[in-house]
């Protein structure tokens, strides 16, 4: 039994781990290239650009610390951008979720014939709170160059 137990509780990990990604296709979807080649921009690249398509994505169940979340938040959108064919993501905003933390405390009691019971409990919710982004794939025919990396 704890064999079959412990086998259901790999086979799920994968799934609380997982971060859902959501696109609405907007406009003209071109074949897949490496997430590494989309470009994250916080403001309209010069030269003009394609929608592609609007994006939605929220860091994974388990991502704990805010640089983690927005890492988590931003490959998320570099990924379902390199399915469409979008070579950058033109960031829209992130926000934290609710939730996360909290303590909760039981008490109970009870009798059953000549015995009586009590009992405590206290549980902990140490989920930390969800990051979303929300960004537009883009088609950049042109896009400037990278700046030289920071020493």
């Amino acid at each position: 039994m704890q064999r079959i137990l412990r086998s259901a509780f790999l086979l799920a990990l994968p799934l609380l781990a997982a971060c859902a990604t959501s696109a609405m296709v907007t406009g003209r979807v071109r074949p897949p290239i490496d997430p590494a080649q989309v470009r994250i921009y916080q403001t309209p690249p010069p030269g003009g650009f394609e929608q592609i398509a609007q994006l939605e994505t929220q860091s994974g169940a388990f991502t704990y610390g805010e640089q983690n979340k927005l890492n988590s938040v931003l490959a998320n959108l570099r990924k379902q951008a390199a399915k469409l064919g979008a070579n950058g993501v033109l960031l829209v905003g992130t926000e934290n979720g609710y939730g996360g933390g909290g303590t909760s405390v039981g008490v109970s009691g009870g009798s059953f014939g000549s015995h009586s019971y009590g009992g405590v409990g206290v549980g902990v919710d140490i989920t930390p709170k969800k990051k979303y982004a929300h960004g537009i794939a883009i088609y950049v025919p042109n896009p400037p160059p990278l700046p030289p990396p920071a020493d």
